[in-house]
């Protein structure tokens, strides 16, 4: 159950990548110059209340030191990037490994 659930997080990161890649992609071809969206800027226009939930959740039930410098060294990456690391974190979570002997062993 759990493997599929990482599954299907790791196919909405993956989704949610390929987007934020895209649009990079058209505003630097727009711009004529190279474009990477911050994942913070990313994440603030598509849902400012949930990234101060996220930021109110982390400075006052986790500690405040992971804040500054992890949080914000996450929120300042290229979203694109971001997106894909997690995806990969995801899928490996819900990976199943094969059986070292092979399939058809007794």
């Amino acid at each position: 159950m759990f493997r599929f659930i990482f599954r299907i997080l790791s196919l909405i990161a993956l989704a949610m990548a390929i987007m934020a890649a895209t649009l990079d992609a058209i505003q630097s071809v727009a711009a004529s110059e190279p474009v990477l969206t911050p994942l913070a800027v990313a994440w603030t226009a598509s849902s400012p209340d949930s990234i101060a939930f996220v930021a109110d959740t982390i400075m006052n039930r986790l500690h405040p030191a992971l804040w500054d410098p992890v949080a914000l060294w996450v929120l300042a990456q290229p979203a694109s990037i971001v997106l894909l690391v997690l995806s990969l974190l995801f899928w490996m979570a819900g990976y199943k490994r094969r059986p070292f002997a092979g399939r058809f062993t007794a």
